[in-house]
């Protein structure tokens, strides 16, 4: 065991690699960097098969009516997706705000929209998903001057969790760890910033069964909870890549509007099913760009509350 404020020797080494490996992709053209990361997702993918039971599974629950040669080029293709994303994001440390900039684009009406909701003071709740690469669509909008507070969590390793926040920080990113969220997440919609929080992944405890790609999912109802108490405004976002191949990214913004009722149970749940099926859309349109390496469908609901008994099948 190391000793107190010493980082483990694995940390170290870990860290020493991944300061080499960002070291020579930065330095590499982009074009070579990029096509180096497809070619890692195959091997992940492909060769080595790292999780591709899970991957398969869950792109036959979502798209049980397509061919089985469309999964699979699916599944390919999302794991050369992860691999290359992860290089971009590495690649932005060092960017200037200006160069971040230049890598997105989005609809200026609904930039312009969502800037009038975050200067109205009340903050606004931007809901993401592991689609596309949710590190850039933050990145952009903080670099061009939006107060953003993301909601991350904290890496193990205490070095890479430093330089991590350290690049997010240069583009003007602020973060809240996971642990700190119930206080933070409060704190910085009360200083009128909006606050991004990743909505996609399985919850163990506290969620709420919503439908996602027709199937209960547990869901994390803490955007819609945070939204409820501040009267904050809800957004769903997402920074895909261009598929004309391009370095570019489209960020899509969309404002959820429902009718508060008043009852906080319903409301939350109407909310986080909004929100949900906005991001399922999203996913529909470009399955290559989503993290299907995740069991979004392991917590499964008591036998009360399953519509049917089709619903009762394991991830």
């Amino acid at each position: 065991m190391a000793p107190s404020g010493v980082d483990p020797l694995a940390h170290r080494i870990q860290y020493a690699a991944f300061r080499v490996a960002r070291w020579v992709l930065s330095a590499l053209p982009a074009p070579l960097a990029l096509g180096f990361g497809d070619v890692l997702g195959w091997i992940a993918g492909v060769v080595l098969r790292m999780r591709r039971r899970v991957v398969d599974e869950n792109l036959l629950q979502a798209f049980p009516d397509q061919e089985p040669r469309w999964r699979r080029r699916v599944a390919r293709s999302c794991y050369r997706h992860l691999i290359r994303e992860s290089i971009a994001t590495f690649r932005m440390a060092g960017m200037s705000r200006d160069e971040v900039l230049a890598m997105a684009s989005m609809d200026e009406d609904q930039l312009a929209h969502f800037r009038q909701d975050v200067a109205a003071g009340n903050g606004v709740v931007a809901v993401t998903g592991h689609l596309g690469n949710w590190e850039m669509g933050g990145a952009w909008l903080a670099a061009g001057g939006v107060p953003v507070e993301a909601v991350v969590q904290v890496q193990r390793n205490r070095r890479f969790d430093e330089d991590l926040r350290s690049v997010r920080r240069e583009v003007g990113l602020v973060t809240i760890p996971k642990q700190d969220a119930p206080r933070g997440v409060l704190r910085a919609l009360r200083a009128g910033h909006a606050v991004a929080l990743v909505a996609d992944q399985n919850v163990t405890r506290g969620g709420i069964f919503v439908e996602f790609f027709g199937r209960l999912a547990a869901t994390a109802p803490g955007p819609a909870i945070f939204a409820r108490r501040t009267g904050a405004p809800v957004w769903v976002g997402s920074a895909v890549r261009d598929p004309t191949g391009g370095r570019r990214y489209r960020i899509r913004l969309q404002r959820i509007d429902i009718a508060v009722t008043g009852d906080t149970d319903a409301d939350t749940r109407r909310l986080t099913e909004a929100y949900t099926a906005v991001l399922e859309s999203w996913i529909r349109a470009d399955p290559e760009q989503y993290f299907w390496h995740h069991k979004r469908w392991k917590t499964r609901p008591e036998p009360r509350e399953r519509p049917s008994a089709a619903d009762d099948i394991t991830s």
